[in-house]
């Protein structure tokens, strides 16, 4: 029988007349809860805006990316194009040359995101489910047509197949020019009809634009140089084992990308503020904690008679701590536990239910997102035990130093 634990639970459930010591007691398990219930929340909260990160990029993603490690193009030879379509679980490989450019309708222009594409591009992406007006085709009978997101259609009000007015982009050009007032002598420009609207993402409908490879190749002068591959993956092969495949043939040179890492960036910004939410949660848990703290303090003065009959009948010092520190961790315990299945259940009912809407019409999603993840569970009960520990270490060690002669 575990006697510290034992007695630990009778001064806990004591029926006695309520006093100061089970009011701060209560205050403890109160805060506790709460602060744990927050950690909760916040926490799964940041795992679902993480994971609606990965399911809208993830729309337009490819499984693979390959781009250069120096400069924002590269050569691609024949040979080296061959090599990547034959690597181990490769489907499909599309080159990209992609750069900024003017956009001009009319009397209206814009700086667009240029992305120039091959012909199998709507294998890769699905791109064809994602047109909401015309075609996805890049070219058709002879011509070449661009695809226009749809926030790009709104901003310059573009008309689908308008060979009266096509699109016209501009890329500056490279080198040192004479001062001059004619735009031709900066910018290479070159007209494209606009044959479909995609509405896809609103940081892609409202600044890409995809056209056809060559037509990119002769507007930037690029020849045999691309700035990326964009890799399918076959059903049922693993991509990590399939990029590590690839990063061993290319060699230093290139980089392949998965999709988390092509938000990288992004992503890591998630972590590091989930990170610090829960450092931010864990501090307002010690402070809540702190009055486990006072509440030990007290309890050590009240019982200071009982502690020393324990004493005097042979119980030795580091059972009188234990007797403390188990009275501190019940405390807490209770108060974790209560704020646990609070806060699964408020997670639970906002995945099931979708309680608690966005407030905004233009949200890509109607309600926050929530997903629980156990290791958040985990980290929030071994941060719990860490300040337990911490606070109630000190009122313990005191009870243990008391002398049975001044206390009988």
């Amino acid at each position: 029988m575990n006697v510290p634990l034992l007695i630990a639970r009778r001064y806990f459930l004591s029926k006695k007349k309520r006093n100061i010591i089970s009011i701060i007691s209560n205050i403890s398990m109160v805060g506790v809860a709460v602060g744990t219930t927050a950690l909760i929340i916040v926490l799964s909260v940041f795992n679902g805006l993480e994971d609606l990160v990965r399911s809208l990029y993830g729309k337009s993603d490819p499984d693979l990316v390959i781009t250069s490690v120096q400069g924002k193009s590269f050569e691609l030879p024949a040979p080296l194009l061959v090599r990547v379509r034959k690597a181990p679980g490769v489907s499909l490989v599309t080159e990209v040359i992609e750069d900024n450019a003017l956009l001009q309708y009319r009397d209206r222009q814009m700086v667009v995101k240029m992305k120039g594409v091959s012909d199998n591009y709507h294998y890769q992406s699905n791109i064809d489910s994602a047109i909401v007006d015309g075609s996805h085709e890049l070219q058709r009978k002879g011509l070449s047509y661009a695809l226009i997101g749809a926030g790009v259609q709104h901003e310059l009000s573009i008309t689908l197949d308008n060979r009266f007015a096509p699109l016209k982009l501009l890329y500056p050009k490279a080198g040192k020019f004479k001062v001059s007032m004619d735009p031709d002598a900066y910018f290479t420009q070159q007209p494209i009809l606009a044959g479909g609207v995609f509405l896809i993402e609103q940081r892609i409908d409202d600044s890409y634009i995809f056209v056809p490879l060559e037509f990119a190749r002769e507007l930037l002068h690029y020849g045999s140089r691309r700035t990326a591959l964009e890799v399918k993956v076959k059903a049922g092969q693993d991509i990590d084992d399939v990029q590590q495949t690839l990063r061993n043939t290319l060699g230093k040179g290139f980089k392949v990308l998965n999709s988390d890492e092509q938000h990288v960036s992004l992503l890591k910004a998630i972590k590091v503020e989930k990170m610090f939410v829960f450092i931010t949660f864990a501090f307002i848990l010690l402070i809540a904690s702190i009055n486990i703290f006072f509440s030990l303090s007290m309890l050590v003065i009240d019982k200071k008679k009982d502690m020393a009959v324990l004493m005097a009948m042979g119980a030795g010092r580091r059972t009188i701590r234990n007797i403390f520190l188990f009275e501190g961790a019940i405390v807490a315990q209770v108060g974790a536990i209560t704020g646990l299945v609070v806060g699964v259940s408020i997670c639970w009912l906002q995945q099931t239910f979708h309680i608690v809407s966005m407030g905004m019409a233009t949200s890509v999603v109607d309600s926050y997102p929530v997903k629980m993840q156990l290791s958040d569970v985990v980290l929030t009960g071994v941060a719990i035990i860490f300040i337990t520990i911490s606070v109630s270490i000190r009122p313990a060690l005191n009870a243990s130093r008391l002398d049975v002669r001044d206390n009988l």
